[in-house]
Parts: C-alpha cells; sequence; structure tokens
C-alpha cells in the first residue's frame, strides 16, 4: 500500500476558502471524483474530490479552517497497482509511413495521427460572447475547474449584473487548461475567460466509410440517443409545473441547495429543470444526489400536478434606462424583512377586510379633557384607547387572539393579550409588541408604547420587543386616507387598521348633528374567523369607543 497526500487544487485564484463540510470520515473506503470536502468563499461554494481510489487514512482540516490552494489537507492510502499505474503515461503510437494521399480520391483521405495529435492539442483562449449590451459584469461564479472535460454547451462561469444573472457556456467541447478569471472581476465581451484545449473534428473520430458494421452500429445508437431525447423530452408547461411545485414548498433555511452533496453533472441537471436539490433525495453514498434522483424528483412532480400548485408567474425583467435616466438604491434590512414576511402571509392566509365606522366623538372629548389638565405627564392620542378597547374584545371573542397550528389542524389559544403597534421609522415600519395590554391603565399602555416606539425608530429596538404579539394594530390617521386594507402578520388571524377620523353629519332620527367618525379596517385570516364573527367582533369594539365607560365594568 501506498500513502498519497490530498492536497487543495486550483481554485480560480481564490484564497483563503473556508471549509464548511468534511464529507468523509477517516476510514472510508471513496473512489476517485468522489468529494471529500466542502470549501466556500463569499459567492460560491465548491467541492473538492478525491484525486484516487483508496482508504482516507488522515484528515488534517476542521470546519471553519481556511486553505489555500496547494495546501495538504489529508493522506489516502492507495493499492501499489494503482501507484504505478499513477506514474504510467500513455503514449500516442504514430505510424511510421502513411499512404499517399495520391493513393486515395481526397474525399477518402483519412488524417494522420499527427494530424489528430496537433490538433487535439491546440489550446484556444476562449472569450467572454455577447452580454446583450452588458458591460462590467462581475463574475460570482465558476462552474468548472482545471482538467474538467466540457461540452460546447456545458456553463463555465455566472456572471450578474443589478438585474439578473446568466451563465455562459464554454462554446467549444474540450479539456479546460486555465481559468482566466476569479470571482468579483469585472468583464466585458471580448474578454478572455478559460483556456481550453479543444477536442478533435468530427472529421477526425469519424469512422473510416469502408467499415459498413460500424456504421450500422453509429446508426443504432444515434437511433437509440434520438428515442433516449425523446422519451426524456419535458415540455415548457411541465417545467414550469416543477418550478411552481417548488414555489410552494416550505422555506428551508438550515438546507440551502448549495450545501446538497452532488457533483458538478448532477447540478447542471437539476439547473437545467429548475430544481432546487435541497427538496431531492439523495440515494447514493453518504446521501449523495445522483442524476437518476433528480430524474424520480422531476417524474414524481410530473405525475401529481395537484403538488405543484398554481405557482406565480414572474414579473417582467425591464431595463428602465432605455427611457430615461435611472438610479438603483439597495432596500436596507428592514424593507427586506418586510416584504419578505408580507409576501409570505398575502400568499399563504386567506384574508377579507371588514370596514366600519365608529363614532369616537365623546372619547376625543375626554382625550383633550386629560391632555388639558396640568398634572398630565403623558399625552394621549387615541390609539392608546383603541388598545384598551381592543384587549376587552380579544377577551370577548378569543379566536382573534388564536394561532393556527402549523399543520392546519387546529387552534391554539393564547392565555394573554400582547397587541403589536406598527411604527413609520425613517428605514421602515416596526412592530413593537405590548404586552399585557388587558391588564393595564390606558395611561400605562400610552407610556409604554411611546418609550417603544422612540426605540423604534432610534433603531435600538430588540428582537424581542417584536416577537410574541396576538394581535396588530396599524394606525395611519396622522397622516390621511379614508380607509386601506391592513395585511395580517402571520402567524397572527387579524390585524386592526384605523384611517383619519373627520367629522360628519350623522343623522339622529330627528336631526344631522356633526359626530368625529373615525374608519376602521378589520383584516382577518378566513380559515380561522369567518365573515359573521368579524362583523360582531367590529360592532363590539366600536360599541367600546362610542361608550369608554363600558371599558371599566
Amino acid at each position: 500500500m501506498t500513502m498519497e497526500s490530498l492536497t487543495v487544487p486550483d481554485l480560480g485564484g481564490a484564497e483563503q476558502v473556508e471549509v464548511i463540510e468534511i464529507l468523509v470520515a477517516i476510514g472510508d473506503q471513496i473512489s476517485a471524483e468522489e468529494s471529500i470536502i466542502v470549501l466556500e468563499t463569499d459567492k460560491a461554494t465548491m467541492e473538492i474530490p478525491s484525486p484516487l481510489d483508496g482508504v482516507i487514512s488522515s484528515l488534517s482540516i476542521k470546519v471553519g479552517d481556511k486553505l489555500n490552494e496547494g495546501d495538504q489537507y489529508g493522506e489516502i492510502e492507495i493499492s501499489s497497482q494503482e501507484a504505478e499505474a499513477k506514474d504510467i503515461k500513455p503514449q500516442q503510437a504514430i505510424p511510421e509511413t502513411e499512404p499517399s494521399a495520391e493513393a486515395k480520391p481526397s474525399s477518402e483521405v483519412e488524417p494522420s495521427a499527427e494530424t489528430v495529435v496537433a490538433e487535439a492539442n491546440q489550446v484556444e483562449i476562449i472569450p467572454v460572447p455577447d452580454l446583450g449590451g452588458s458591460d462590467q459584469v462581475e463574475v460570482i461564479e465558476l462552474l468548472v475547474k482545471v482538467g474538467e472535460d466540457v461540452d460546447a454547451e456545458q456553463s463555465v462561469l455566472t456572471l450578474e449584473t443589478d438585474k439578473a444573472s446568466m451563465e455562459i457556456p464554454a462554446g467549444k467541447a474540450g479539456r479546460i487548461e486555465k481559468i482566466l478569471l476569479t470571482l468579483g472581476d469585472k468583464v466585458s465581451v471580448g474578454d478572455a475567460m478559460i483556456e481550453l484545449r479543444v477536442a478533435p473534428s468530427e472529421i477526425a473520430a469519424t469512422p473510416p466509410a469502408s467499415k459498413p458494421e460500424q456504421s450500422t452500429e453509429d446508426s443504432s445508437e444515434n437511433g437509440a440517443e434520438k428515442n433516449g431525447a425523446e422519451n426524456s423530452a419535458v415540455s415548457k408547461t411541465q417545467v414550469t409545473a416543477i418550478q411552481s411545485h417548488q414555489a410552494v414548498q416550505p422555506a428551508n433555511d438550515n438546507q440551502p441547495s448549495n450545501q446538497v452533496h452532488a457533483g458538478p453533472a448532477v447540478r447542471k441537471l437539476a439547473r437545467e429543470f429548475g430544481i432546487d436539490l435541497s427538496l431531492v433525495k439523495g440515494s447514493g453514498v453518504r446521501g449523495r444526489v445522483t442524476k437518476e434522483d433528480v430524474q424520480d424528483h422531476v417524474k414524481s412532480v410530473l405525475q401529481n400536478p395537484q403538488a405543484a400548485g398554481v405557482g406565480l408567474p414572474k414579473v417582467a425583467d425591464v431595463d428602465f434606462s432605455k427611457f430615461g435616466e435611472i438610479e438603483s438604491l439597495p432596500l436596507n434590512k428592514i424593507k427586506l424583512a418586510t416584504a419578505k414576511n408580507m409576501t409570505a402571509a398575502w400568499l399563504n392566509v386567506p384574508q377579507v377586510t371588514q370596514f366600519d365606522q365608529v363614532d369616537i366623538t365623546e372619547l376625543e372629548a375626554f382625550r383633550k379633557q386629560v391632555n388639558a389638565k396640568p398634572s398630565s405627564e403623558q399625552k394621549l392620542s387615541a390609539v392608546p384607547f383603541v388598545m384598551k378597547a381592543l384587549a376587552a374584545a380579544m377577551k370577548q371573542f378569543p379566536q382573534f387572539s388564536a394561532s393556527l397550528s402549523a399543520d392546519g389542524k387546529s387552534l391554539i389559544y393564547k392565555k394573554y393579550i400582547h397587541i403589536g403597534v406598527a411604527v413609520d421609522t425613517p428605514n421602515g415600519l416596526l412592530v413593537p409588541v405590548i404586552r399585557d395590554v388587558d391588564q393595564k391603565s390606558i395611561t400605562q399602555i400610552a407610556q409604554e408604547l411611546s418609550n417603544k416606539a422612540e426605540k423604534a425608530r432610534a433603531g435600538k429596538l430588540g428582537l424581542a420587543d417584536m416577537q410574541g404579539g396576538c394581535l396588530s394594530l396599524s394606525s395611519l390617521g396622522g397622516i390621511g386616507g379614508a380607509a386601506f386594507t391592513p395585511i395580517v402578520n402571520a402567524p397572527e388571524v387579524a390585524i386592526l387598521g384605523l384611517s383619519r377620523a373627520e367629522m360628519k353629519p350623522v343623522w339622529n332620527g330627528s336631526d344631522f348633528v356633526p359626530k368625529l367618525i373615525l374608519p376602521i379596517s378589520l383584516s382577518y385570516d378566513h380559515r380561522v374567523i369567518d365573515g359573521a364573527e368579524a362583523a360582531r367582533f367590529s360592532q363590539y369594539l366600536a360599541a367600546l369607543l362610542e361608550d369608554i365607560r363600558h371599558l371599566i365594568l
């Protein structure tokens, strides 16, 4: 037996690359090209394969280590026969004499071995192709490594503009000799991207016409390949169904697709079908995903169209710069999180909104009276009164503070009343939660809400301050508007929206009298709350606000 060192191969110019996963253990029997470790840069992951068949005898790294090209990370024990075979370099036999070209018609002249070898050894620099007018496009992923054989259509790198990413094919079949770009490079049309040792021409590879048996066999193989291609072809409608199926799968942040054990060919196949490999169960060694696993996953989706769901068509990607000057600014973290949560809530919760109008004439008069007192340290707005009334209504209708279980088969009732209040900050909306609203006075609610709103605007609100809400409140009264449809903040099942109150003439049976009317919008999860329950809740809340003396009963 012979020991061979395991070293890090060419990383395309990347340095200090982190080890994020070790796929083998000491004593494991592995084959050549089977992945041993997974490395990750800030833009891509790459699996490092074994160069030989053998047994892992030692590993000198751990997860989190940083490696460079050429670093040794372990040893592999190989057989003596393989060690000898490893040192043997095959020789290309070249005949000493060649038949004269004059002895054959020009159409039947076969290329000499020298011609084949010279052509096979031709190295070409492959440039970046047309990028559709884009310039200085960033390299975000290298999809091949030095020494890898590629076909003309195989993607070798991924480029990304501020609007889209694109995979760039090799353009010719051959073997990768050198990768001329590194992650983060900016490239334009015509820039050199790889050195490729091109494959022999089709003329050199074609067998002589004087061998009919071979021709017949080739024809059979071509026919089989054609039939196989027809049998495995997937229509655009079917691919859409597959991608739709993945769109409705639950997100799994703990298992992103780039952590899956799969080779480049399998990943390429998955990309062609639009498959997220984290959803595919691997049947290979140590859970490795094979081509057959991807194909079986596709079949299962196509055979169960109901599981695929309806999917969502993508919004067209428009180059707005064609129509005039533009400026692109990234969304901040708060707006990105809000967009993600609101989209998930809108897609998963069947929402209905109940609109009502509440007479708060007496409430407003009392509020102004309290604020006018010199001893009043905390000025009151209408919101604390609404929160107190909401707490009483939630006790009367406990399903409004409940949540649906993850499997959708039971309702979780909460024995506490916590209300989240949307606060407008310079960076976007935040929703601090006021706890045990039912047990606090209106003044205490106002003080706590003021403190948390100040922290939110200063960017000092902690994550714990925004968790545990039973129902949310969003007030736009200070800005304006007649009505709006707030989105339920799942897993809550309801949210109340307040618009601007205004004086309106109200008929009392004999005369029109001026009343201050507050428009309210109650959005609710129709899986938990039906329309009649929502109407009763809204009317009960309105009655409490119209005569706040009921809050002390």
